[in-house]
């Protein structure tokens, strides 16, 4: 349906209601009548806030639709005058026989008709996004009063601004794109700081070819499991940015401030869910921590020749590791340093050893397993190659909805003429996995088993 057609139903739509609004104020309307005419108001009411909708949808200005050029306003068809010929006719009212609504009746099916004549509009999801976008990093970069964006839907508070959702979305699919273990484990979204169970376990099944008889029961089974608890906590990113890049006119704040937020907090929750070194707020579930270690069988230095087949059997055994359950999801995350070292390399046959995923054309193949790299697979020396093998999917995140929030510094950093921004989040990330099945091997390339290990 085109914007004429809505405008011209629109148009009707008022019109009617306006036409009964007319007939209650008129005492043209009786008790037996009150409850078709209620009806009616509602399915107006509806009818308009559809019309609204989709007006909006089509870009129309939800404060002030514009009139038709081609349908010039006629006079003898106005909204406003309840004898339209087009107006229905209703049948003449004989005072005498019919009951007279009460006041309280008159008065609420009144306001029931004013507030559907008062339908506007609704904002466009786009739009509506837009504002709320702007409106929060104006308030953040200190443009609008804290009164202005509460007005704009903005929550504040104790010195603090909850994020908006479609903010906080933004900053987390950014992170998806660039925290390859938001990218490749198991996202869980819980309401409120609650602790997520995530279980596993392993059972042994009995096999009996004999019909059980009353002295052979079927044996009990051993069931051993561990509970673990994502327990979210919170941690902070910080942001700065110079007063000079918010005070000029031309530069789009809204997109300064929140990506130098999304770069903050990326940076943090990615160390926190790789390695979970941060002092005071160690992750025992990060990757790094949680994997299985697995140590050379012939000591490998990629510096010397030869090294491509000693490290290529390396490979192999890894890969060896997992159980079939966990191989058959398996696939390899490694650092910049391990991604160089096989772009080099060829198997046996003189081939490459890392190619193009011939299956959907993205990304790189090892071994016949998918393969993604990022720096934060790095050790603590960022040359040497890392690598890590397994079910990335064993590693299990919690989100808190509504749990993100934005504290405003300005005294801190006030002498270097900049403004920070330190982001707060409720998450939690681990690698969870039975003993019997470990899901994520990693090998750093010269490491030697420990002594007595």
């Amino acid at each position: 349906m085109n914007k004429k057609q809505l405008l011209a139903m629109q148009k009707r739509n008022k019109k009617r209601l306006t036409h009964l609004r007319t007939k209650i104020e008129n005492n043209q309307v009786r008790a037996e009548d009150l409850e078709a005419v209620q009806e009616e108001v509602t399915e107006l009411a509806e009818e308009a806030q559809a019309i609204a909708d989709a007006l909006a949808e089509l870009g129309d200005d939800p404060e002030d639709p514009p009139a038709d050029p081609e349908d010039p306003a006629d006079p003898d068809d106005d909204p406003e005058n309840p004898d339209d010929p087009a107006d229905p006719e209703d049948p003449p009212v004989d005072p005498e026989s019919r009951t007279a609504i009460t006041p309280e009746q008159r008065s609420a099916a009144m306001k029931s008709i004013q507030t559907a004549l008062a339908t506007r509009n609704a904002k466009s999801t786009k739009q509506r996004e837009k504002e709320i976008r702007s409106a929060f990093a104006n308030f953040v970069a200190g443009k609008i009063t804290e009164s202005e964006a509460r007005s704009l839907g903005i929550e504040t508070g104790n010195g603090s601004v909850t994020v908006p959702e479609v903010i906080a979305s933004e900053v987390i699919t950014y992170a998806q794109e660039e925290n390859l273990l938001r990218k490749y484990g198991s996202v869980h979204k819980t309401k409120g700081d609650v602790k997520y169970p995530v279980l596993v376990k392993k059972a042994d099944a009995n096999v009996n070819k004999k019909e059980r008889a009353a002295g052979n029961p079927i044996p009990e089974t051993t069931i051993e499991f561990d509970e673990i608890l994502l327990s979210p906590s919170e941690f902070d990113a910080l942001a700065t940015v110079t007063q000079k890049l918010l005070n000029m006119s031309g530069a789009p704040v809204e997109t300064i401030v929140i990506d130098e937020l999304k770069k903050a907090y990326v940076r943090k929750e990615t160390n926190y869910m790789f390695n979970g070194d941060d002092v005071g707020n160690e992750n025992p579930g990060a990757l790094a921590k949680k994997s299985v270690k697995y140590y050379e069988t012939t000591s490998v230095d990629i510096t010397a020749a030869g090294y491509s087949q000693k490290l290529y059997s390396q490979l192999v055994k890894l890969k060896g590791q997992p159980v079939t359950e966990v191989l058959k999801k398996s696939m390899w995350i490694v650092n910049r340093a391990a991604l160089t070292v096989l772009e080099d390399m060829t198997d046996t046959t003189g081939r490459p050893l890392l190619h193009q995923d011939a299956t959907d054309g993205v990304g790189y193949k090892l071994l016949g397993h998918k393969l993604d790299f990022t720096d934060a697979a790095d050790g603590e020396d960022a040359t040497t190659p890392v690598f890590y093998f397994g079910d990335f999917k064993a590693f299990h995140i919690q989100d808190v909805i509504g749990g993100m929030q934005l504290q405003k510094l300005l005294e801190t950093y006030a002498s270097t003429n900049r403004v920070g921004f330190k982001i707060y989040n409720l998450l939690d990330g681990q690698l969870v996995y039975s003993p019997f099945e470990p899901a994520v091997y990693r090998y750093e390339v010269g490491a030697t088993a420990p002594v007595g290990g």
